[in-house]
């Protein structure tokens, strides 16, 4: 899609007015119903454009990225412009300076269309826990569209943006893709700056690109990613990729054991019969400790939490309550403009990092960590990818889970493992049952992003 649409652009075919035009057309005609929007930048938007036009005009040339709309997770900042994360403790909250990735997107040219929803703080599988209402499935409006970053995904299914950003810890690009039937990629930890992203878990947060083919999220993937000096997680690479055109597709056969819906595991195997006759190849491969994943994950993961959100407090900046000491600020603050989800998790974490508690919890699943990134390095010994569902479920209805938190965890089996060894991951559709839309990972080495790319748009075009 935007290699097509800047051949319009550069060709005049089309003008880059007139697409943002069109793209907040849609969003004025669709999110009043689906709500995957916070906030709207039409005047700057079209300022843009505008800009893009007069560049044009002149015949000056234009990069790739120049004059294409793109929507930002509400957890990313943009210098001037409210950030909430999708909570009211944040909810008047102007972002002083642009995150690196919007640094580099601004320079790339692209034009941001607004803020998409989100599980607040990022907090959720569904997007059901945003403090601003949920966001709705494009496919289905009575059903959850995934989360974290559900606003972003059901924005590029509903066509209110080509591209989108979204942030992943345990899956929250790669879920949310799979219930709206686009791409999702997240990239190796460390190959996209973090600074400018609101922490939830700093070892695990990864920005990524929400998009409608591998193409158009190789494309975001490549004007975002790279070191950067604010962010001392973050890396430059030189990957080499091979022009292999054979690829071996590890399944994990014990994994997909846990808790799999039989129909997607259909649709997995039907995707797997296409692409077998075309290039790829599927072995088994065993990775024991991956059913440990998720209890290490919700042990790590909240203790980042308690620490990371110990800054909201009411003091520096976001919502204060009013009281007559300190301490009382500190409650009145956090209980008023924290969610349940958000409450639920910071507890959690202080309790597992507490005296007594410290080795038996949070330092166990550190070395439960490490076993799991261990056998993904075993596995990629013998072949190319790996091969999971993006969930163990179909997009379910409002309110089916939002009160059974451990049945909402649970939707992250198969994704946060990918976090926890820091590895790249991208989600394909792999078709629809009942009409809604199944998706499927691709997992890659650490560090070959571009590799795992070249082997999901190759599977991409087997199962066409």
């Amino acid at each position: 899609m935007i290699h097509d649409l800047h051949k319009k652009l550069i060709s005049k075919e089309l003008s880059a007015r007139e697409l943002t035009d069109s793209h907040l057309g849609t969003i004025a005609g669709k999110d009043l119903a689906i709500h995957a929007f916070l906030e709207v930048y039409e005047d700057d938007a079209r300022r843009h454009a505008d800009r893009i036009d007069a560049k044009i005009a002149k015949g000056e040339s234009l990069g790739v990225l120049e004059g294409i709309p793109i929507a930002l997770k509400d957890n990313i900042l943009v210098e001037g412009k409210r950030t909430t994360a999708a909570s009211k403790i944040l909810e008047k909250y102007i972002a002083s300076y642009d995150a690196s990735v919007v640094s580099k997107l601004k320079t790339a040219g692209a034009i941001i269309l607004g803020k998409t929803n989100l599980d607040e703080f990022a907090m959720g599988g569904s997007t059901e826990n945003s403090a601003f209402g949920p966001t709705k499935n494009p496919h289905d409006l009575e059903r959850v569209p995934g989360g974290s970053s559900g606003g972003s995904a059901a924005a590029v299914a509903a066509g209110m943006a080509p591209v989108a950003l979204g942030s992943d810890t345990g899956g929250s690009i790669r879920q949310p893709a799979g219930f709206c039937g686009v791409v999702g990629f997240k990239p190796s930890y460390g190959r996209v700056s973090r600074s400018g992203l609101i922490a939830m878990a700093s070892s695990f947060d990864q920005i990524g690109p929400f998009a409608t083919s591998v193409e158009d999220a190789e494309i975001v993937f490549r004007a975002i990613e790279g070191k950067d000096s604010l962010d001392q997680t973050s890396t430059d690479i030189k990957e080499e990729v091979s022009d292999k055109k054979e690829f071996v597709i590890g399944v994990p056969e014990d994994f997909l054991k846990a808790g799999l819906d039989t129909r997607i595991r259909g649709a997995m195997e039907e995707a797997f019969k296409k692409a077998g006759s075309k290039g790829f190849r599927f072995e088994p491969i065993a990775l024991p400790n991956a059913e440990y994943a998720l209890a290490c994950y919700y042990i790590i993961v909240p203790a980042e939490v308690s620490s990371n959100l110990s800054r909201f407090d009411g003091v520096r900046y976001g919502v204060r309550g009013d009281a007559a000491n300190l301490f009382e600020g500190y409650k009145k603050t956090r209980a008023a403009g924290l969610g349940s989800e958000v409450k639920r998790r910071i507890a959690l974490g202080a309790y597992v990092l507490s005296h007594g508690y410290y080795d038996a919890f949070y330092l166990t699943a550190q070395k439960v960590r490490t076993l799991v990134t261990g056998d993904f390095e075993k596995a990629f010994e013998k072949v190319d990818a790996i091969a999971l569902p993006s969930s163990p479920a179909l997009p379910f209805k409002f309110g089916e889970k939002l009160n059974d938190p451990l049945a909402m965890y649970l939707e992250d089996i198969y994704t946060v493992p990918v976090n926890l060894a820091g590895l790249p991951g991208i989600t394909l559709p792999i078709g629809k049952v009942e009409n809604l839309p199944v998706g499927m990972q691709l997992i890659g080495k650490r560090f070959a992003d571009y590799a795992l790319l070249r082997t999901a748009g190759a599977f991409e075009e087997a199962i066409a």
